[in-house]
């Protein structure tokens, strides 16, 4: 393979990690002066700020996650085809998979399968 294109692949993936990375930090700031914001507003209702602040960094983990297994596909089937990096990307994303997906069930309070409750007017 290439050595330019091969350096150039694992730069993109390294620049797909940090987004990421940034996403998960900048969500989670993002989150927390939101309810530090809105606790201050609101004395009383403490629970449901709490609940939109743990949905708001979950929603950040989940896109940050994203981009990291994006990350690792592209750096790991690009640039070196090996059956063990292939084999590592899988246990790697199947860990990510599995952390995705009880982030998902965790906000929405439903498995991905169960039709969503009807939201009231």
């Amino acid at each position: 393979m290439n050595t330019d294109f091969a350096n150039v692949v694992e730069a993109v993936g390294q620049a797909v990690d940090l987004a990421g990375v940034a996403i998960i930090v900048l969500g989670a700031l993002a989150a927390t002066v939101l309810f530090s914001v809105r606790s201050i507003r609101r004395r009383g209702d403490f629970h449901d700020g709490y609940r939109a602040y743990r949905q708001g960094l979950g929603r950040a983990i989940l896109l940050g996650l994203e981009f990291l297994v994006a990350g690792d596909i592209i750096r790991t089937v690009a640039v070196a085809p090996t059956f063990t990096g292939v084999g590592v990307l899988a246990l790697i994303v199947v860990v990510r998979t599995f952390l995705s997906f009880s982030l998902e069930v965790e906000l929405e309070n439903r498995l991905p399968w169960q039709p969503r409750p009807q939201q009231r007017p």
